[in-house]
């Protein structure tokens, strides 16, 4: 594929958010990301009533948290499959600084996601450059979250799955394949706007949710994705394409 350039990792999903903010097109794909403080908190949850807190370079949906007000205008924090109440801002944000051990998190918009029998669900969408260097998407997959978890991450209990079976409670066939198509070209541009940030990025794992109105927002992107999820699907053709690309790159042994 041409000249090798070095391999770069982001850690930091406060960066890419702004990477991919540089593109007036894909901001309206973004949920609406800040920095962790008491003031920010209150502002979000008071604007949406639910959001998520996450560590800015967390990995496996460790950290992650779902925030929002309990019938009774109380607070509640989900983490995992755990449920803990707060009378007051002031007693959830605490907890939550302690929870993250003095690491910085970052507080986004909740995104009430689709589910499939009960279970949340994204997609992950891979693009990789090809040996032109341009972007290219090369598969995608479901998640399909742990039962009761809010984080949909194979590492933590989430289940690989066919885009088809997800989306067939939805959609019918022809109206998947158009939504596929639009993730698809969502992934290739938010890869782009991170290649024109950060010119060594060379695959990209674009995790993408679907809300009640099929809205598609980029949820996350991942630059050392797995490229191995995708040997779940029967389409074995899929995880060829993936797994080429990705010893072509030098991400994974030849």
């Amino acid at each position: 594929m041409g000249k090798r350039r070095p391999v770069v990792h982001i850690r930091s999903k406060w960066a890419k958010t702004k990477a991919i903010l540089c593109s007036r097109e894909l901001g309206q794909y973004v949920p609406r990301t800040q920095r962790l403080s008491q003031s920010n908190l209150r502002q979000m949850l008071s604007r949406y009533r639910m959001v998520y807190v996450k560590p800015d370079a967390g990995t496996y949906g460790n950290g992650v948290m779902k925030l929002g007000f309990t019938h009774d205008g109380a607070y509640y924090c989900r983490d995992r499959d755990r449920i803990r109440h707060f009378p007051t801002l002031a007693s959830l944000y605490r907890a939550i600084r302690i929870r993250s051990g003095g690491r910085r998190y970052l507080v986004q918009r909740g995104i009430h996601l689709l589910k499939y029998r009960g279970r949340l669900f994204d997609i992950r969408v891979m693009v990789q450059r090809n040996a032109q260097r341009q972007w290219e998407t090369t598969g995608m997959i479901g998640r399909a979250a742990r039962p009761s978890y809010i984080v949909t991450n194979y590492h933590s209990g989430g289940r690989p799955m066919d885009i088809r079976a997800l989306l067939a409670p939805h959609l019918d066939q022809r109206r998947v394949r158009s939504l596929s198509a639009r993730m698809s070209s969502i992934g290739r541009k938010a890869a782009s706007a991170l290649g024109k940030a950060y010119p060594g990025v060379n695959m990209v794992g674009a995790d993408i949710g679907l809300d009640d109105r099929l809205n598609c927002w980029i949820i996350e992107l991942n630059t050392s994705p797995d490229p191995y999820i995708f040997r779940f699907l029967k389409d074995r053709s899929v995880s060829r394409r993936v797994l080429r690309y990705a010893r072509a790159l030098g991400r994974i042994p030849h």
